[in-house]
């Protein structure tokens, strides 16, 4: 029986898109450097924020080895005041969060978004009681796809991976899935297109929050 349901956020409990291609484009204005656009942004993310700077710089034309610390900097003082901007839940996750509780579902969310700000979000969007455990990227913990710190979380839950749920949206949460041993559900609602995720391995991916909750009780059959 599945006790614990982890989830990614960024494009799988929240739609985030706006909030990061705001921050990205406030920090190369900033810089005096070229703007990105919304879908430059959605092939950015899902790596953490270092990356998606990285690849703003790339899409840029210029050295990162030049601008990549002090656009960093900016760019974590601007995201940390403007992280919940325009975010929401996606159709229907509150109330399958709900419903999970209910039934005595631990939950945690395991994000490589910068963990101030992964809590801030869910705890501006979710409240204080849904979750379990949030876990957004820490210096010295390695972020995923390397599944140390999902395996950890599921420990801290309770549960051993043949009783947890992974549930994300792009390449990265498929690896660290897989790399885990963890039951692994992609959503197709999120950050990547179907197609691009059954390309890179996913075996399980849903349209509707109903499926998640379906899947939740498959062990019971």
């Amino acid at each position: 029986m599945y006790k614990a349901c982890i989830f990614d956020l960024d494009g799988t409990l929240t739609d985030t898109l706006d909030s990061l291609t705001y921050s990205v484009n406030e920090t190369m204005k900033e810089m005096k450097l070229p703007e990105i656009t919304r879908e430059q942004c959605r092939a950015f993310v899902g790596n953490g924020a270092k990356v998606l700077i990285q690849k703003a710089l790339e899409a840029a034309g210029v050295p990162e080895e030049d601008f990549f610390p002090e656009t960093f900097l900016t760019f974590q003082r601007i995201f940390d005041n403007n992280c919940t901007y325009r975010v929401k839940p996606y159709e229907g996750i509150v109330s399958l969060l709900t419903e999970l509780k209910m039934r005595g579902m631990k939950l945690g969310v395991l994000s490589n978004k910068p963990d101030r700000q992964a809590v801030h979000v869910v705890s501006e969007i979710f409240g204080e009681d849904l979750f379990d455990i949030v876990w957004g990227q820490k210096e010295g913990v390695p972020r995923k796809p390397d599944p140390s710190a999902l395996l950890l979380m599921a420990g801290d839950l309770g549960a051993d991976p043949s009783e947890i749920i992974y549930i994300g949206d792009s390449e990265v949460d498929i690896r660290t899935g897989q790399a885990a041993g963890v039951k692994t559900v992609l959503v197709s609602w999120g950050f990547r297109q179907p197609e691009d995720l059954r390309k890179a391995g996913a075996e399980r991916i849903v349209d509707s929050t109903q499926e998640i909750f379906e899947i939740t009780k498959e062990q019971e059959e």
